[in-house]
């Protein structure tokens, strides 16, 4: 395991690894690895559930009264990624870099200044380049609690990459673009008036580069019908 950094810092940590399908669920195995070490608890003080927003929490009760670690999870094939933050939301998303029609699902999804952008990109970039605009929406979404609901697909994401950059619009949100290699294009948001870091914990035997699993891809990209 990458040693993990505990700082005094506002901080989003990410943990990835191989998702079999298989049980008990890789995403509940690192959610609890993810509070022992941020909240300093035993896994058998965790229990993992969602605020009153619908994000998921990881929650301690004590003497002191009840502590709550924001998380979100994000799976693609044969891989599950967590992230998790003490001093407030938290938003991941992840995708395979796969051949796609990025102009064609831009036109359909995104507003008009980021279709122009990713016109304007290299060719050979811009499959790329539309998924970190995606899974930057769905990270924030996330963020929010409410997903791409609400004409999330509408919302102005910053010029990707890092460190965390403003989200343009009434809510302090930041959102910016960890490398993962291996194929893999993630996003990292965080509900924040300040900027936020990041920091990426790779664990044993959860090689991003790994062949690929069995499972069936799990992504929240939407098809585009042929002469929409």
């Amino acid at each position: 395991m990458a040693q993990l950094t505990v700082s005094g810092r506002d901080t989003a940590y990410v943990w990835v690894g191989r998702d079999t399908g298989g049980q008990p669920d890789p995403a509940a195995v690192l959610l609890r690895r993810a509070g022992t070490l941020l909240l300093g608890k035993a896994e058998a003080e965790l229990v993992l559930t969602h605020d009153r927003d619908g994000r998921p929490v990881v929650r301690v009760a004590g003497a002191a009264g009840t502590v709550e670690l924001a998380v979100s999870v994000s799976r693609t094939a044969g891989l599950v990624v967590v992230a998790a933050r003490r001093a407030g939301a938290v938003g991941v998303d992840v995708e395979r870099v796969r051949p796609l029609p990025a102009l064609a699902l831009a036109r359909r999804w995104f507003p008009p200044a980021e279709l122009a952008w990713l016109g304007d990109r290299p060719e050979a970039d811009r499959t790329v380049d539309f998924l970190r605009l995606w899974t930057a929406k769905e990270a924030v979404g996330k963020a929010l609690g409410r997903g791409l609901r609400d004409g999330g697909l509408g919302r102005f994401m910053p010029t990707p990459g890092l460190p965390l950059r403003p989200v343009p619009g009434v809510e302090p949100l930041w959102v910016g673009h960890p490398q993962l290699g291996g194929g893999l294009v993630l996003a990292v948001a965080a509900h924040a008036r300040a900027p936020v870091d990041v920091e990426v914990a790779q664990w044993p035997g959860h090689g991003v580069t790994a062949e690929r699993s069995a499972s069936v891809e799990r992504t929240s990209l939407p098809v585009v019908v042929r002469g929409n």
